[in-house]
Protein backbone atom coordinates (compact mmCIF):
# COMPACT_ATOMS: atom_id res chain seq x y z
CA UNK A 1 0.00 0.00 0.00
CA UNK A 2 1.08 3.50 -0.64
CA UNK A 3 -0.05 6.63 0.19
CA UNK A 4 0.19 8.98 -3.01
CA UNK A 5 2.83 11.39 -1.59
CA UNK A 6 6.32 11.05 -4.05
CA UNK A 7 9.41 10.53 -2.36
CA UNK A 8 11.43 11.16 -5.11
CA UNK A 9 11.88 12.39 -8.89
CA UNK A 10 13.58 9.36 -10.23
CA UNK A 11 14.90 8.67 -13.47
CA UNK A 12 14.55 6.11 -16.11
CA UNK A 13 18.14 4.80 -16.90
CA UNK A 14 17.65 1.97 -19.50
CA UNK A 15 14.97 0.57 -20.94
CA UNK A 16 15.63 -3.75 -21.68
CA UNK A 17 12.82 -5.19 -24.37
CA UNK A 18 12.07 -8.30 -23.05
CA UNK A 19 8.86 -11.06 -24.53
CA UNK A 20 6.45 -9.25 -24.14
CA UNK A 21 7.76 -7.44 -20.67
CA UNK A 22 10.48 -4.51 -20.45
CA UNK A 23 13.26 -4.43 -17.08
CA UNK A 24 13.47 -0.70 -16.32
CA UNK A 25 16.40 0.11 -14.82
CA UNK A 26 15.43 3.42 -12.95
CA UNK A 27 17.37 5.75 -10.65
CA UNK A 28 16.69 6.47 -6.91
CA UNK A 29 18.99 6.63 -4.35
CA UNK A 30 16.64 7.99 -1.86
CA UNK A 31 14.04 4.74 -2.36
CA UNK A 32 16.75 2.68 -2.61
CA UNK A 33 18.32 3.26 0.14
CA UNK A 34 16.39 0.50 2.21
CA UNK A 35 15.19 -1.50 -0.64
CA UNK A 36 15.91 -5.18 -1.22
CA UNK A 37 15.03 -7.46 -4.25
CA UNK A 38 10.83 -8.33 -3.84
CA UNK A 39 10.06 -4.56 -2.41
CA UNK A 40 7.31 -2.79 -3.94
CA UNK A 41 8.27 0.96 -5.61
CA UNK A 42 5.34 2.65 -6.84
CA UNK A 43 6.77 3.89 -10.56
CA UNK A 44 4.40 6.73 -11.58
CA UNK A 45 1.77 5.15 -9.48
CA UNK A 46 2.14 1.94 -10.87
CA UNK A 47 2.91 -0.64 -7.70
CA UNK A 48 6.55 -2.55 -9.35
CA UNK A 49 8.29 -5.62 -7.68
CA UNK A 50 12.87 -4.69 -7.45
CA UNK A 51 14.31 -7.69 -9.21
CA UNK A 52 17.72 -5.96 -8.04
CA UNK A 53 19.23 -2.93 -6.37
CA UNK A 54 21.97 -1.37 -8.72
CA UNK A 55 24.47 1.54 -8.21
CA UNK A 56 21.14 3.88 -6.16
CA UNK A 57 18.55 3.02 -8.47
CA UNK A 58 16.78 -0.51 -8.98
CA UNK A 59 15.55 -2.55 -11.68
CA UNK A 60 11.90 -4.11 -12.54
CA UNK A 61 10.11 -6.30 -14.60
CA UNK A 62 6.53 -4.95 -16.25
CA UNK A 63 4.70 -7.15 -18.38
CA UNK A 64 3.11 -6.57 -21.02
CA UNK A 65 -0.66 -6.13 -19.95
CA UNK A 66 1.01 -3.46 -17.42
CA UNK A 67 2.55 -1.46 -20.36
CA UNK A 68 -0.78 -1.70 -22.01
CA UNK A 69 -2.94 -0.32 -19.28
CA UNK A 70 -0.51 2.28 -17.92
CA UNK A 71 1.43 5.23 -19.52
CA UNK A 72 4.55 3.28 -18.43
CA UNK A 73 4.43 2.07 -21.88
CA UNK A 74 5.47 5.23 -23.26
CA UNK A 75 8.40 5.50 -20.76
CA UNK A 76 11.54 5.67 -22.06
CA UNK A 77 15.02 5.98 -21.16
CA UNK A 78 15.35 9.63 -19.35
CA UNK A 79 11.92 9.97 -18.88
CA UNK A 80 11.49 11.18 -15.36
CA UNK A 81 9.36 9.12 -12.99
CA UNK A 82 7.31 9.70 -9.61
CA UNK A 83 8.96 7.37 -6.98
CA UNK A 84 7.41 5.73 -3.24
CA UNK A 85 8.32 3.15 -1.17
CA UNK A 86 5.47 0.96 0.14
CA UNK A 87 3.84 2.81 3.30
CA UNK A 88 5.04 1.11 6.44
CA UNK A 89 2.50 0.21 9.12
CA UNK A 90 2.36 2.58 11.65
CA UNK A 91 3.56 5.94 9.44
CA UNK A 92 1.60 8.97 8.50
CA UNK A 93 -0.99 8.23 5.80
CA UNK A 94 -0.29 11.84 4.24
CA UNK A 95 -2.06 11.04 1.16
CA UNK A 96 -4.70 8.53 0.95
CA UNK A 97 -5.25 4.88 0.61
CA UNK A 98 -2.98 3.93 -2.78
CA UNK A 99 -2.92 0.23 -4.30
CA UNK A 100 -0.61 1.00 -6.75
CA UNK A 101 -3.19 -0.53 -9.48
CA UNK A 102 -3.71 1.57 -12.43
CA UNK A 103 -7.33 1.90 -13.07
CA UNK A 104 -6.80 3.66 -16.65
CA UNK A 105 -5.42 5.94 -18.34
CA UNK A 106 -6.31 10.20 -18.82
CA UNK A 107 -4.33 12.69 -21.07
CA UNK A 108 -4.25 16.34 -20.26
CA UNK A 109 -6.50 18.65 -21.77
CA UNK A 110 -5.21 21.51 -20.29
CA UNK A 111 -3.17 23.85 -18.50
CA UNK A 112 -3.55 27.13 -17.05
CA UNK A 113 -0.62 28.57 -15.12
CA UNK A 114 -0.88 30.98 -12.28
CA UNK A 115 2.28 32.49 -9.97
CA UNK A 116 1.33 30.28 -7.11
CA UNK A 117 -0.52 27.38 -8.88
CA UNK A 118 -1.45 25.79 -12.21
CA UNK A 119 -4.68 23.79 -12.98
CA UNK A 120 -4.43 20.66 -14.66
CA UNK A 121 -7.46 19.41 -16.48
CA UNK A 122 -7.60 15.56 -17.22
CA UNK A 123 -9.79 13.55 -19.41
CA UNK A 124 -11.77 10.77 -17.02
CA UNK A 125 -12.63 7.26 -18.68
CA UNK A 126 -16.42 6.98 -19.19
CA UNK A 127 -16.00 3.51 -16.48
CA UNK A 128 -14.02 5.62 -13.85
CA UNK A 129 -16.27 9.04 -13.79
CA UNK A 130 -18.76 7.26 -10.77
CA UNK A 131 -16.19 6.71 -8.80
CA UNK A 132 -14.67 10.32 -8.73
CA UNK A 133 -16.43 13.05 -6.82
CA UNK A 134 -15.73 17.20 -6.36
CA UNK A 135 -13.43 17.40 -3.44
CA UNK A 136 -12.21 14.03 -3.13
CA UNK A 137 -8.97 12.06 -3.82
CA UNK A 138 -7.76 10.63 -7.31
CA UNK A 139 -3.98 9.46 -7.71
CA UNK A 140 -2.54 10.97 -10.88
CA UNK A 141 0.80 9.29 -11.70
CA UNK A 142 1.47 8.09 -8.01
CA UNK A 143 0.74 11.73 -6.98
CA UNK A 144 -2.38 11.79 -4.24
CA UNK A 145 -4.43 15.16 -5.60
CA UNK A 146 -7.46 16.78 -4.62
CA UNK A 147 -10.27 16.92 -7.13
CA UNK A 148 -10.74 20.47 -7.78
CA UNK A 149 -13.28 20.84 -10.58
CA UNK A 150 -15.32 17.54 -12.45
CA UNK A 151 -17.53 17.47 -15.53
CA UNK A 152 -19.41 14.12 -15.85
CA UNK A 153 -21.44 14.27 -19.16
CA UNK A 154 -21.05 11.21 -21.83
CA UNK A 155 -22.12 13.47 -24.25
CA UNK A 156 -19.43 16.23 -23.91
CA UNK A 157 -17.12 13.90 -22.04
CA UNK A 158 -15.84 13.76 -19.02
CA UNK A 159 -13.04 15.32 -17.00
CA UNK A 160 -11.20 16.36 -13.89
CA UNK A 161 -9.22 19.10 -12.94
CA UNK A 162 -6.25 19.74 -10.09
CA UNK A 163 -5.14 22.18 -8.62
CA UNK A 164 -1.55 21.88 -8.24
CA UNK A 165 0.45 24.06 -5.91
CA UNK A 166 4.50 25.20 -6.12
CA UNK A 167 5.83 22.32 -4.19
CA UNK A 168 3.68 19.43 -6.24
CA UNK A 169 4.95 21.30 -9.30
CA UNK A 170 8.96 21.24 -8.30
CA UNK A 171 9.23 17.87 -6.67
CA UNK A 172 7.29 15.51 -8.76
CA UNK A 173 6.20 14.98 -12.85
CA UNK A 174 3.12 16.91 -12.72
CA UNK A 175 5.06 20.21 -13.17
CA UNK A 176 5.71 18.59 -16.25
CA UNK A 177 2.96 17.26 -17.79
CA UNK A 178 1.59 18.79 -20.97
CA UNK A 179 -1.41 18.63 -22.75
CA UNK A 180 -1.32 16.03 -25.26
CA UNK A 181 0.36 13.86 -22.33
CA UNK A 182 -0.79 10.54 -20.67
CA UNK A 183 -1.23 9.92 -17.16
CA UNK A 184 -1.94 6.72 -15.09
CA UNK A 185 -5.56 7.44 -12.81
CA UNK A 186 -6.04 5.74 -9.57
CA UNK A 187 -9.35 6.16 -8.17
CA UNK A 188 -10.06 5.82 -4.65
CA UNK A 189 -10.47 1.85 -3.82
CA UNK A 190 -12.95 3.00 -0.66
CA UNK A 191 -15.35 3.87 -4.00
CA UNK A 192 -15.22 0.98 -5.56
CA UNK A 193 -15.51 -1.48 -2.31
CA UNK A 194 -18.71 0.19 -1.75
CA UNK A 195 -20.16 0.06 -5.10
CA UNK A 196 -19.44 -3.58 -5.17
CA UNK A 197 -20.91 -4.31 -1.39
CA UNK A 198 -24.06 -2.25 -2.38
CA UNK A 199 -24.75 -4.74 -5.75
CA UNK A 200 -23.70 -7.88 -3.95
CA UNK A 201 -25.75 -7.05 -0.76
CA UNK A 202 -28.97 -6.62 -3.51
CA UNK A 203 -32.06 -4.92 -2.45
CA UNK A 204 -33.10 -4.92 1.59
Amino acid sequence: MFTGIVEELGEVVDRDELTEAVRFTVRGPLVTSDATHGDSIAVNGVCLTVVDIVDGGFTADVIQETLDRSSLGGVITGSRVNLERAAPIGGRLNGHIVQGHVDGVGRVLSRTSTDNWDVVRISLPADLARYVVLKGSITVDGVSLTVSGLQDDAADGSWFEISVIPTTRELTTIGRVDVGDTVNLEVDVIAKYVERLTITAGPA
